[in-house]
């Protein structure tokens, strides 16, 4: 179908099929799949960057002093989530 967008090509490999398969194995189109695949996978990476700057900012705001951080209390609180965990 004609479109203004530019097209990729990709390799279905045997990783990539499983892949496919475990999401929908008779999918009414295999490019829409991996298109949605792909936008998913945008929005993970881009929650994960965020997650990891969001935790950098917090170090480096105990390393500055501008937080305060007791790592005894945060040990403690831990240990108690673990065992509530069991």
């Amino acid at each position: 179908m004609p479109t203004p967008h530019p097209r990729i090509q990709v390799t279905v490999d045997r990783e990539l099929a499983d892949a496919l398969d475990a999401v929908n194995p008779n999918p009414k189109s295999r490019s829409r799949l991996i298109r949605d695949l792909a936008l998913r996978g945008a929005a993970a990476t881009r929650a994960e960057r965020e997650r990891q700057d969001a935790s950098r900012a917090f170090l480096l705001s105990v390393v500055r002093g501008e937080t305060d951080y007791d790592p005894s209390a945060a040990a403690d609180i831990h240990a108690e989530r673990e065992a509530s965990a069991e």
